[in-house]
């Protein structure tokens, strides 16, 4: 339905005008404007009233964009509280060091990056000298997420500060017996200076806003004073394309995160061509973030275009800005002046009465190199606004070329981020574009030299002044916690011990229960971080809410609908719980923040992380290496684990292949526990090895169940074994001359095992001895160590080969889990093997079904058990067709 002059209908229409005669005239002022003076005119109009009125405090939406322009005038830019020649030839020595680095190491074939940091140089110097705070000083400094490709250029400015030597630059992208220079940025290969790895793009951003969100989370709680700490992120145009990147915006600016910023590189460039080749990346990212509800400053434009701007007297030149697409942009920096004049000026009349005013050179400056990302001051300026910003995260959109300084053959390349040296020509021609003291006969032989002023220069006393004033050197990551944690009591360990008597427990309460009375130890409890994306009442976690709260920086404003119940939702600014909602992406990024606290402010905290299992790996892989990346440390949870185990839910929820995805993590001890205190024991070494006195980057996974079941007590002396990954635990009751075999099985599969074993015996007078294979994954890890260790000439038997030495009979081993779970030992184990798993896809039905299905039950298991042992002719053949028809196979 259309009003009376044909315009569909708008949420105004429903309000009540109160006054119609005056909102004719305001419309019929419009109008006038509109005919006589243009609608670009009635537009700015409309634009400025709109401003006004935000800064009266009337309540109007935000306009999504402004004009192609610098949000701060130059007018309003702040005095530069430093040497800005002082710092252009610091800059200068890291640009050159920076690309000489990079080219150095082609010959090696290693290949490098040098265009990303050449258009992002300021914006890297400009945070060093002014803003970013070093670990040295109060607090725990700032957080910077350093923009991967850009690594040349902080390993160039680590070299002028006397952080690294010649050699460690010559070392770039080689291990060199630990002596060399990783990639990206890579806390594992370089752990005292990189913080945050940032190469799989998306994960920056995101893990940026949970660090700033995490940093609130410890000022909520009184654990750490962070208000002095600020998080920066630097990231690149294209890189926004993620999701990852946008993910939680909404987060940073509901909770009001005026610590973060991020800054991005706006160079108009991906790595193969133009961000938004037919459009404008900066305006829209500026919608993006203002519809999100961040502050917003644009540093687009250098100074040389000051006075240009002012010429613009009909507002031509701006709306001119706005219209050019990204890639024309592009390349306009690479044409002459003359190709400029005719397809940029040329678009109006006056624009070409514009264009006869600018000399050539002055178009050249502009079109060329004059950008709001490179000069100091303009992104002194944009830092200063982000910090002064209250109530908000900022985003700083700063245009940059890329490949500034290299020279013709780099900038605004499409190619250039693949273009990984420069000739000793270019390296010339770059030398005197930046005013640096390098002779002639330094390139002698064909090799690039390092630059470097002398370590007692005013440059390098320069650099360290500002670093001491700001707090020690940046980036640069704390090696370790303070001190270890002290062991919690053993109360809580011991109640898990004793088993459940006659109850039905699953080993999902079984491990909520554990940490519950863990957060109650008085010198650790509060160190706890429980972390769920929602569905925190699936896992039987609902008791933590009122004890321990659900963190939120605004506390709970509401009445919640549950209040009168034990167990109601309470929100707090001291909560404990971080409950993210319906984001595996979201929790994970909490996890590795709270899991790297003992680094990043000195703060040792255990997160513990629990989901679904099948949304874990699967969907969050690629984090879980983040985490490895950055050494953390905590408890990932995957519940409601296995494949046939989630009766009901169908493939979308069974998972039965975490634990191979989890095998490939180095850094990850996967575990899956069948029993109470199994779950005791190895959360309790857990403890030890990632926060006791000699602490381990590792961290741990374990799959527990929601299949309630009694939990026996802890029999004696089995905690080797467990930890290790096996130990046998019930053996066979046939006569001494029945055949025998071993069974092994993890998680809830050891039920099954457990009941085959009886019917093994009942009906077929077969022993089986039944082991607990609390991990596949670390018997896998003990035997490779072995292997290695043989290859150094030393004699070592691996655990699983130890443990089943002289064990009679074949191996069977039967998990919840694909066939290649428990084949990761295969080759270690010297009995004859075969396996048991869930293979394929899940799907809805009951769990004795499911089982069926998979061939998994007890019933099967005991098939497969007669099978193996007939192949050896300790049963006769016939054995096996009667048992399936016994029981129904």
């Amino acid at each position: 339905m259309t009003d009376p002059v044909g315009k569909l209908p708008s949420e105004l229409d429903q309000l009540p005008d109160r006054d119609a005669e005056e909102t004719a005239e305001w419309a019929a002022s419009l109008d006038a404007v509109a005919e006589h003076a243009g609608p670009h005119r009635a537009a700015y109009l409309m634009r400025r009233t709109l401003q006004h009125a935000e800064k009266a405090g009337v309540a109007l939406p935000r306009l999504l964009e402004t004009d192609y322009v610098n949000t701060i005038p130059t007018s309003a830019e702040p005095a530069f509280d430093g040497d800005e020649a002082m710092e252009a030839r610091i800059t200068a020595w890291n640009r050159w060091n920076a690309a000489a680095m990079v080219t150095r190491g082609s010959k090696h074939g290693v290949g490098g990056h040098i265009a990303t940091f050449a258009s992002a140089a300021w914006l890297y110097e400009t945070g060093f000298n002014h803003f970013f705070r070093g670990k040295e000083g109060d607090g725990s400094g700032d957080q910077l997420y350093i923009q991967g490709h850009a690594s040349p250029g902080i390993y160039a400015r680590a070299f002028l500060d006397g952080r690294l030597t010649e050699d460690h630059l010559d070392n770039f992208r080689q291990e060199a017996g630990g002596k060399g220079l990783p990639s990206y940025p890579h806390p594992r290969r370089l752990p005292w200076l990189w913080e945050f790895p940032t190469v799989s793009m998306g994960l920056g951003p995101l893990s940026a806003i949970y660090q700033a969100r995490f940093n609130r989370y410890l000022q909520g709680r009184g654990i750490k004073d962070t208000s002095n700490s600020h998080v920066w992120a630097f990231l690149g145009d294209g890189e926004m394309d993620e999701p990852e990147s946008t993910a939680a915006l909404a987060l940073a600016s509901r909770e009001q995160l005026d610590n973060l910023t991020f800054v991005i590189n706006c160079n108009l460039q991906r790595l193969d061509g133009p961000v938004r080749a037919n459009f404008k990346i900066v305006q829209e990212l500026e919608a993006q973030f203002r519809g999100a509800g961040w502050n917003v400053v644009k540093s687009l434009w250098g100074s040389a275009w000051d006075e240009v701007f002012q010429l613009d007297t009909t507002g031509a030149l701006v709306r001119r800005l706005r219209e050019v697409p990204d890639a024309q942009f592009q390349t306009y920096a690479t044409r002459d002046v003359a190709y400029i004049r005719e397809h940029f000026f040329g678009a109006e009349p006056a624009l070409v009465e514009l264009g006869k005013i600018l000399t050539d050179a002055k178009i050249a400056e502009c079109f060329h190199t004059s950008r709001g990302g490179h000069e100091a001051r303009k992104v002194y300026a944009a830092y200063r606004a982000a910090l002064a910003h209250k109530g908000a995260p900022t985003v700083i959109l700063a245009q940059t070329v890329k490949g500034h300084t290299l020279g013709k053959g780099f900038e605004s390349k499409n190619a250039n981020h693949q273009m990984k040296k420069l000739t000793i020509d270019e390296f010339k021609g770059m030398r005197d574009l930046l005013g640096l003291p390098i002779a002639d006969s330094a390139f002698d032989g064909g090799v690039v030299p390092y630059g470097h002023p002398g370590a007692d220069s005013p440059e390098v006393r320069y650099l360290q002044e500002r670093r001491a004033a700001l707090g020690g050197p940046a980036p640069a990551r704390r090696m370790h916690a303070s001190a270890p944690l002290p062991e919690p009591e053993e109360r809580a360990f011991k109640a898990l011990h004793k088993g459940s008597g006659k109850q039905e427990m699953a080993t999902t309460m079984a491990f909520v229960r554990l940490v519950k009375d863990l957060m109650r130890d008085k010198q650790t409890g509060r160190r706890w971080v429980p972390i769920v994306p929602d569905e925190a009442r699936t896992f039987g976690m609902e008791s933590l809410f009122p004890s321990a709260g659900i963190y939120s920086p605004m506390g709970q404003t509401y009445e919640p609908v549950d209040r009168d119940q034990l167990m109601y939702y309470k929100e707090a600014k001291d909560g404990q719980i971080l409950n993210e909602g319906i984001t595996e992406a979201g929790a994970m990024a909490d996890f590795i923040a709270a899991a790297t606290s003992y680094s990043t402010h000195g703060e040792t905290m255990i997160p513990f992380y629990i989901f679904y299992s099948m949304f874990g790996w699967q969907r969050t892989g690629d984090q879980m290496w983040q985490l490895a990346d950055q050494l953390g440390k905590g408890f990932i949870v995957g519940a409601t684990a296995g494949r046939t185990t989630l009766t009901g839910e169908g493939l979308q929820h069974a998972d039965g292949h975490s634990h191979l995805i989890a095998a490939t993590n180095p850094a990850s001890l996967n575990y899956d526990p069948a029993f109470a205190y199994e779950i005791a024991v190895i959360v309790k070494d857990g403890l030890r090895r990632m926060y006791g006195e000699n602490p381990e980057d590792v961290f741990y996974y374990l799959t527990v169940y929601n299949e309630p079941k009694p939990q026996p007590a802890m029999p004696e002396g089995v905690e080797e074994g467990i930890v290790k990954g096996l130990y046998r635990f019930k053996e066979g009751a046939a006569g001494a001359d029945a055949p025998r075999l071993q069974l092994l099985a993890s998680g809830t599969a050891i039920h099954w095992a457990l009941e085959a074993q009886q019917l093994l015996a009942d009906d077929w007078n077969v022993a089986a001895d039944v082991w607990s294979a609390t991990s596949w994954g670390e018997l896998r890890r003990d035997a490779l160590e072995s292997d290695a260790a043989l290859l150094r000439g030393e004699q070592r038997t691996p655990y699983v080969t130890q443990a089943l030495e002289g064990a009679p009979g074949p191996v069977l081993a039967v998990s919840d889990w694909m066939r290649q779970v428990p084949d990761q030992i295969s080759q270690w184990v010297e009995q004859d093997w075969s396996s048991l798993g869930t293979d394929g896809f899940g799907l809805s039905d009951t769990r004795d079904a499911a089982r069926r299905h998979f061939g998994v039950d007890a019933q099967s298991i005991t098939v497969a058990a007669l099978a193996q042992l007939a192949k050896r002719g300790e049963v006769p053949a016939s054995a096996v067709k009667e048992a399936r028809e016994r029981y129904g196979l």
